[in-house]
């Protein structure tokens, strides 16, 4: 029991400790928020006006953040990569392009890597914008635009270990991610090219990856004897069958649910047509909406199977099993 006893204050006192980091890496995001200036907008504009990339530089913990903040503006719609600065002045020079802009990373601003390659770029004529928590350093003095962090302290208590300003940095780079994505007007679809794989990309699936087409849908007239058109959903095997006009125009659907509500009420199968118990005015989607939203529709009408057309005309049949076997949820 004692054993148990001391390991519950240990447990308490880590909480109390993560709680009071998480505090002062909030307390870093507010006074970043407070800082953010005319400079910012002057980044946006560089970068949305530059026709070259956008080279992410900085060095340790700087770095790291670099790299994310690279990867989150190239799938978000602005070319980038990160690049090295310790590489750089031993050849990876020659990576940056005519036309590309050098965001560089440095809490103090006084990074000798960086301060060693800085010269360099500015004599090419890129731009350089800079991130720094010290306003009058010789980076931000060197950069075209600077954008300051307005970090107080560090969560950690030594105030030593990049915590507080390596967040309020890569918060910091999210909003310039954000700002271009929605200036430029970065769509959804934009989105699903840059992430084809993994779950953002599933959850991006269009109907049209997943539906049915050609000779695999179900398609009846109104007036096919009912008899027949039982048989046509027992091959297709989906359950269901859609109807359409002499046009090939869509103009209802008939499911297991509708035969058995027609039987129930008295209908006969040997007798009667299929118009007879069909569901007309079917609920229906397009091939370009995604499979989530799809899903919605069928949750939402308690429905397990969409109809996909194309100028009312059916070019394709989605099954709530489909939606399942996708991945997309």
């Amino acid at each position: 029991m004692e054993v148990k006893r001391k390991l519950n204050l240990k447990e308490l006192k880590a909480v109390e400790i993560g709680k009071r980091v998480l505090k002062e890496e909030k307390n870093a995001i507010e006074d970043l928020m407070s800082a953010l200036d005319d400079s910012f907008d002057k980044a946006v504009k560089i970068i949305l006006n530059t026709q070259g990339k956008i080279i992410v530089t900085g060095m340790g913990k700087s770095g790291h953040i670099g790299q994310k903040i690279a990867a989150t503006l190239a799938s978000t719609g602005t070319p980038s990569f990160f690049l090295h600065p310790a590489e750089a002045i031993h050849g990876d020079l020659g990576m940056i392009s005519k036309g590309d802009v050098i965001l560089a990373i440095s809490n103090s601003g006084e990074t000798p890597e960086l301060l060693a390659v800085i010269p360099t770029i500015k004599r090419w004529g890129h731009k350089v914008i800079s991130i720094t928590n010290n306003p009058e350093s010789s980076l931000a003095k060197e950069s075209d635009v600077h954008l300051f962090l307005n970090v107080k302290k560090e969560a950690c208590p030594l105030n030593l270990a990049p915590t507080s300003s390596s967040t309020a940095t890569l918060a910091l780079g999210d909003a310039l991610a954000i700002a271009l994505l929605e200036l430029r007007g970065f769509t959804a679809e934009d989105f699903a090219r840059f992430h084809p794989g993994g779950s953002l990309g599933k959850k991006l699936m269009r109907v049209s990856e997943i539906m049915h087409t050609g000779d695999e849908l179900p398609v009846v007239m109104p007036d096919t004897p009912l008899k027949e058109t039982v048989i046509v959903m027992s091959e297709k095997g989906f359950g269901t069958s859609l109807v359409v006009d002499k046009e090939n125009n869509l103009v209802g659907i008939i499911t297991d649910g509708d035969l058995r509500r027609f039987i129930r009420k008295g209908g006969s199968i040997d007798r009667s047509k299929t118009d007879e118990a069909m569901t007309k005015n079917p609920k229906k989607i397009t091939q370009d909406i995604l499979v989530v939203e799809a899903l919605e529709i069928m949750e939402k009408f308690n429905i397990t199977v969409l109809p996909v057309v194309k100028k009312e005309k059916p070019v394709g049949l989605v099954h709530m099993h489909d939606i399942l076997k996708s991945g997309a949820i």
